[in-house]
C-alpha cells in the first residue's frame, strides 16, 4: 500500500517518457547487479580489471568521474588504510592483497555510483516506486539545499578575503562550515522524519 505522503509519479516527478524511464531502470538494475558482483569478487586482480573495464566504457567522461570517485574516497579509504596497517602490524597479521582488495573494491563501487548518477535520472529510475520516488525527491532536495549553503559559505569567504588567505583562516573557516552543515543536517532529518511520520510514510 502506498503512504498517502507519496505522490503520484505524475504529480511530483520531472515529465518523463515511458521509453526514457524504462532506459533508467535498465540502468539502475545494471548498476544494482555490478554492485553486488563487486561485493562478491575477492580477487584484486579482477577487481582492477574489472575498474579498467568500467573506465573504458564511461567513456569521455571517464577522467571526471575517476577523480570526483578519488576525492571522495580520500579520506575514508586513507583513515581505513591506516587503521588497518597499525593494527595488522601490532598482530603481526599484515596483508598488503588485502589492503589492496578494500581499496579497489571502495573505489570501484564509488565510481559506479558516480558514473550510474551522472548517465541517469535518478527520479525516471524509481518512477516505478512512488515511494522510493518521494524518498529521492527528498534526498535530491536536500543535497540542492546543501549545495546552495556550500556556495554562499564559499563566496562569503572569498568576498571577506581579496588576498590569499592564511591557511589559519580557512581551518576556521572549515569549521565554521562544518558545524552548520552538522547543525542544519540534524534539524532538517528531524523536520522531514516528522513530516513523513504526520503523512502516514512510518507505520508504528
Amino acid at each position: 500500500m502506498n503512504p498517502s505522503c507519496c505522490p503520484a509519479p505524475a504529480d511530483g516527478l520531472p515529465a518523463t517518457t515511458p521509453r526514457a524511464a524504462r532506459h533508467a531502470q535498465w540502468w539502475l538494475a545494471g548498476y544494482a547487479t555490478a554492485v553486488v558482483a563487486v561485493t562478491s569478487v575477492h580477487d584484486p586482480r579482477v577487481l582492477a580489471g574489472l575498474l579498467g573495464l568500467a573506465l573504458a566504457a564511461s567513456g569521455s567522461t571517464r577522467w571526471r568521474v575517476l577523480r570526483r570517485a578519488l576525492l571522495a574516497v580520500l579520506a575514508f579509504n586513507l583513515s581505513v588504510s591506516l587503521g588497518y596497517l597499525g593494527v595488522s602490524l601490532w598482530q603481526g597479521a599484515f596483508r598488503p592483497a588485502y589492503l589492496v582488495l578494500v581499496n579497489l573494491r571502495v573505489l570501484l563501487l564509488v565510481f559506479l555510483g558516480f558514473w550510474f548518477v551522472s548517465r541517469v535520472n535518478v527520479l525516471q529510475a524509481l518512477s516505478f516506486s512512488p515511494t522510493l520516488s518521494f524518498v529521492a525527491t527528498l534526498a535530491v532536495g536536500q543535497v540542492t539545499v546543501f549545495l546552495r549553503v556550500l556556495r554562499d559559505f564559499r563566496l562569503a569567504f572569498v568576498s571577506r578575503n581579496p588576498g590569499r588567505p592564511r591557511w589559519s583562516d580557512r581551518a576556521r573557516n572549515a569549521s565554521a562550515q562544518a558545524t552548520h552543515l552538522l547543525d542544519k543536517s540534524v534539524a532538517s532529518a528531524a523536520e522531514a522524519s516528522l513530516a513523513m511520520r504526520s503523512r502516514g510514510c512510518f507505520d508504528d
